[in-house]
């Protein structure tokens, strides 16, 4: 199995929306081996998606609509990154727009791909901690639920029909990780 990194030979944009560009992508294996993909190029720096924590056994949770499954999703609050700032801003930034709490403390814990086979999207999981009421207009069109989750209890969102994101599955896990590696 080769480590060697395919050549790109050509990158065509063949769509483009106000979020996403539509890319064909042209390589060359080190085998000799051509192909071409289609990929989702992102064009923002990627998103956060924040676990804060209210106590040392609640986290806050919301309930947004979400188009993509034409449904009210339950979820942890998350963002994108906009042009300029860096992760942990950004998360504190969505954190106060879409919860009312800001973080005197924050870490970036991990960032995942979503689909790295056909997309460059990034997202970052940031923990929040240490949390003040602040708050500040966010660009969501409807105001948004938020619901404080016992971390004790984080499996029963398995059950829970509302809850389906892979992103916040992974997060409260590498979430649960780090927390255990810090006692």
């Amino acid at each position: 199995m080769s480590t060697i990194k395919p050549k790109i030979h050509e990158r065509t944009e063949i769509a483009k929306t106000r979020y996403f560009r539509i890319e064909e992508v042209e390589l060359e294996f080190s085998n000799g081996e051509h192909r071409t993909y289609e990929r989702l190029s992102n064009r923002s720096q990627g998103a956060v998606l924040i676990i804060a924590f209210t106590d040392a056994d609640t986290f806050l949770m919301i309930r947004e609509y979400a188009v993509g499954m034409e449904r009210y999703e339950l979820t942890l609050p998350k963002g994108k990154i906009d042009e300029g700032e860096d992760i942990l801003t950004a998360a504190n930034r969505e954190l106060i727009e879409e919860t009312g709490y800001r973080a005197n403390k924050l870490s970036h814990l991990h960032s995942l791909s979503l689909a790295s086979g056909y997309s460059t999207h990034f997202t970052h999981v940031v923990l929040a901690e240490d949390l003040i009421p602040d708050s500040a207009e966010g660009d969501e069109p409807e105001p948004l639920e938020v619901i404080p989750w016992s971390f004790n209890h984080m499996n029963d969102l398995l059950h829970e029909k509302e809850c389906s994101e892979a992103r916040t599955f992974a997060a409260l896990y590498i979430c649960q990780q780090h927390l255990l590696q810090r006692k």
